[in-house]
């Protein structure tokens, strides 16, 4: 790849995990009355036909990973477990009390934090307390993350027997400078043991995540990371693109100075070169940092254009209505966003005066919805369209296709009247042709970074 279209196109930019993106949120006409009626009607249309999705916030961690983006607690004791537990299934509660019927959960995701600093015995009251007031959907995904050091036989036993099939291991790299880096020292043998104790068990998907461009990372660490990652022959896996953003987690990831954090064409090729091992071993690329394997759902889903995107990343099926319980967690009913509070103790106080613990949120607009159909087209199948009156609307033509011409000049994109295919020299790019929908960055150009680099 060029070195110049790389430097050229490495701005900060959204991952588009949702649009409008976070920062853009329009707080001021956001209610929780507004954020209730829209939860109504995406589940009048959807919970008989696709069900809804869970995602749950377990934010407890022992240490801290200095490479980690994600709202969490760092402790050692293990009290705190209960009366997080019994705070997620009273928000279930008042979740349950609003709906007309039994809600069917078609998609269970137990993220954090670390889910496995939890002990099987709480995680399993947990779930059973969300499934007693709930249907389970034919052909339902439940997933969860495990970090290798502490996830037991028992956990994954548990789980399994909960109905979980799908597990993702973070793995990130196994260079020891760089895991002391990130402060995440995490031998290769924990990571092989997890992995077949899944196995064995009878998890169907089986995930490893990494991360390039990792402090002190080297090629050669890349190189061995994946070749490691290879032998243990993950269903799928993830190979993000590590987002250096100390302005917004403080200390967190102020533990390595910035020129000890590869960058630009030196980032990229630890892209490119683990891309090419991965393709070897029969992984294909699946939308934006994902690969899998053709017999893996994920890729499946892939194909036959049924992909989703939304903020647990990507999910091998689509639900209009996406609740998140726990501290922190996001909600999506397609027609609003809604944020719970981040801060532990708040989350605690509003739900001991019965009220959701809902802080923040978006209230879409029509522009918005039609955008949003745009970016998650791109994310998931590298294509979109404005072949009907739905996807086009007066401004798109005259601005956003302005703003696409020099990526179709530099070979990122084709177009004709009315689609747009992203080739494949334009993939690496993705979130820079997102960007050119993405009206609200436009109208608004942030005067301080607020998202990481795109490559």
């Amino acid at each position: 790849m060029s070195i110049s279209l790389v430097q050229k196109y490495n701005v900060p930019g959204p991952r588009y995990t949702s649009y409008p993106t976070v920062p853009y949120w329009d707080e001021s006409s956001f209610s929780t009355a507004k954020w209730k009626q829209t939860l109504l009607q995406s589940f009048a249309e959807s919970n008989a036909t696709e069900g809804i999705s869970l995602y749950i916030h377990l934010p407890f961690c022992e240490s801290l990973c200095t490479f980690c983006g994600c709202h969490k607690r760092i402790t050692k004791r293990h009290e705190v477990e209960h009366p997080y537990i019994e705070a997620v299934l009273n928000e279930w509660q008042l979740y349950c009390d609003l709906l007309p019927e039994k809600p069917i959960i078609k998609e269970i995701h137990l993220g954090g934090g670390t889910p496995t600093f939890f002990s099987p015995e709480n995680l399993e009251q947990l779930i059973k307390g969300i499934l007693n007031k709930a249907k389970v959907a034919a052909g339902h995904e439940f997933s969860f993350e495990g970090h290798p050091n502490n996830t037991t036989r028992a956990h994954l036993e548990t789980l399994h027997a909960l109905g979980f099939r799908r597990v993702s291991f973070g793995v990130q790299d196994y260079a020891e400078k760089v895991q002391t880096a990130i402060h995440r020292i995490q031998p290769f043998h924990n990571v092989a043991k997890v992995t077949f104790w899944a196995r064995e068990i009878g998890y169907t998907s089986i995930s490893h995540d990494l991360i390039f461009g990792l402090p002190f990372q080297t090629l050669e660490n890349v190189t061995d990371t994946i070749e490691k990652t290879n032998s243990l022959s993950p269903d799928r896996l993830a190979f993000y693109s590590y987002a250096h953003v100390p302005w917004i987690k403080g200390n967190g990831q102020r533990g390595f100075k910035d020129e000890d954090v590869p960058k630009d064409d030196a980032k990229r090729l630890l892209y490119e070169e683990g891309k090419k091992l991965l393709a070897q071993k029969g992984y294909h690329e699946i939308g934006m940092d994902h690969f899998a394997l053709e017999t893996d759902s994920m890729y499946i889903a892939f194909k036959e254009n049924k992909l989703h995107r939304n903020f647990m990343g990507y999910t091998a099926s689509k639900t209009k209505l996406m609740i998140g319980l726990g501290v922190s967690s996001i909600s999506d009913s397609w027609y609003a966003f809604a944020q719970n509070e981040k801060e532990l103790e708040t989350y605690y106080a509003r739900l001991e005066q019965n009220e959701l613990p809902v802080f923040r949120g978006h209230i879409l607009s029509a522009e918005d919805l039609t955008i949003r159909q745009h970016i998650l087209n791109l994310m998931c199948h590298f294509t979109t369209s404005w072949d009907n009156d739905t996807f086009y609307f007066n401004v798109l033509l005259p601005n956003i296709l302005f703003y696409l011409d020099e990526m179709k000049s530099d070979g990122f994109i084709e177009i004709t009247h009315d689609k747009l295919t992203v080739t494949e020299k334009g993939k690496p790019f993705v979130r820079n042709i997102c960007m050119a929908f993405d009206l609200r960055l436009k109208r608004n150009a942030p005067k301080t970074q607020l998202f990481s680099m795109t490559v």
